[in-house]
């Protein structure tokens, strides 16, 4: 991956507002390069200092490893999540980019 592709992602991720989301694949879609697991590896590299916890599965669920950390913080940030509190509701929480 190149460091323009990587400083692409995270400067998107970034841009994700509080109580927001994008999945893996969207942020490809927008950025017009890569894929999901490309999104994903940036993330996985490089992701701490930027907001992961907005950047989700196309489900809304994130891996296992992270829910409870990013639990934290979509109470804090009032995230829409599912009824069964453990995914995010994509239909709600959706970030409707338009740059």
């Amino acid at each position: 991956m190149s460091p323009d592709f990587t400083d692409r992602v995270l400067d998107l991720v970034e841009r994700i507002p509080p109580g927001q989301v994008l999945s893996y694949g969207l942020i490809a879609e927008m950025l017009q390069d890569g894929g999901p697991r490309q999104v994903g590896r940036v993330m996985a590299l490089e992701g701490a200092a930027v907001p992961w916890w907005r950047v989700v599965r196309a489900n809304g669920s994130l891996p296992a490893s992270h829910a409870i950390d990013a639990q934290v913080h979509y109470r804090e940030e009032g995230t829409p999540m599912r009824a069964n509190g453990s995914s995010v509701d994509m239909r709600e929480a959706l970030w409707q980019f338009d740059d």
